[in-house]
């Protein structure tokens, strides 16, 4: 997987208590049961820990984890 995918899970890690075994590349934050809270906050850490802006909005439960990595890749860092 990619750097970012590498950067993220700890992010997911920190916010969201879910056996780690669980975050895998095709695993959807709806597999994980994150909730909408936490993905908000996830967009928040990916800002301020990958410098990279996500809108609330981008983060849907059907959205895979290594889905998420390549958003975040597509995007310049601030």
């Amino acid at each position: 997987m990619t750097a970012t995918y590498e950067q993220l899970v700890p992010i997911l890690t920190t916010l969201h208590d879910a056996p780690t075994d669980h975050f895998r590349p095709e695993a959807t934050c709806a597999d994980l049961a994150v909730d909408s809270l936490t993905m908000v906050e996830i967009s928040i850490h990916i800002e301020r820990h990958l410098g990279v802006t996500v809108e609330d909005g981008e983060l849907v439960p059907g959205l895979t984890l290594g889905a998420t990595a390549e958003l975040i890749d597509a995007r310049p860092a601030a």
